[in-house]
């Protein structure tokens, strides 16, 4: 096999591969585990289904890769409290990623949502092995803040929980968002707004104006 050729089917795996997590994600966040089938999700991507179960196996390997991005692609937003030393800039940005996220993958992150509270069978290994150990290290930070007078002391595992817990709610609850917003689902000016004064609560929140 020339180098081309397996180059060009390395390309053709990854754009198939992409392809059916994006519907896998849909699929899964609109069904659930239990009525999420290989068919509905090839069927989505738009590919044949052997095509599924040639790159993945099973529908519990494909789970399981989807509930791992989403996990990669949070941490991946949270890296503003690596690069922005200051409490404002890092906690503002982080809060706009997250928002952006919900804005963005709102179908993530329901699927990350029903995993939990259905007993997070298997994103509790990743929270025990990648999660955990994320808000061990940025707590340290939270901590450091404190301790030099750059915020007021708060929990920061509660100063977590309260930014997921509220960033998070724009994509799980987006219908009733949008029943409470006459019936459509926000503008881009509209969530911006949002986006804004999630901001300024958090910041608020650590004694930041």
């Amino acid at each position: 096999m020339t180098q081309s050729i397996k180059d060009q089917k390395e390309v053709t795996r990854e754009v198939n591969e992409k392809l059916i997590i994006d519907a896998a994600e849909q699929i899964f966040a609109l069904y659930g585990f239990k009525g999420a089938t290989t068919d509905r999700i090839s069927k989505q991507a738009s590919l044949p289904k052997a095509n599924v179960h040639y790159y993945f196996k099973t529908k519990s390997n494909l789970y399981r890769e989807v509930l791992h991005r989403i996990l990669d692609d949070w941490m991946e937003a949270a890296e503003d409290f690596d690069t922005h030393p200051d409490p404002k800039s890092a906690l503002t940005n982080y809060v706009i990623s997250k928002m952006k996220f919900s804005r963005n993958r709102p179908y993530a992150s329901k699927v990350w949502a029903n995993e939990v509270l259905h007993g997070a069978k298997i994103a509790g290994e990743f929270f025990q092995n990648e999660l955990q150990g994320w808000v061990q290290d940025r707590t340290k930070i939270v901590n450091d803040w404190i301790q030099q007078g750059k915020i007021k002391a708060v929990d920061p595992e509660t100063l977590f929980f309260m930014i997921w817990a509220t960033t998070q709610h724009y994509a799980d609850f987006s219908k009733q968002l949008e029943i409470l917003n006459d019936g459509k689902a926000f503008t881009d000016e509209q969530y911006q707004q949002k986006t804004q004064q999630v901001v300024r609560l958090v910041l608020n929140a650590v004694g930041i104006e």
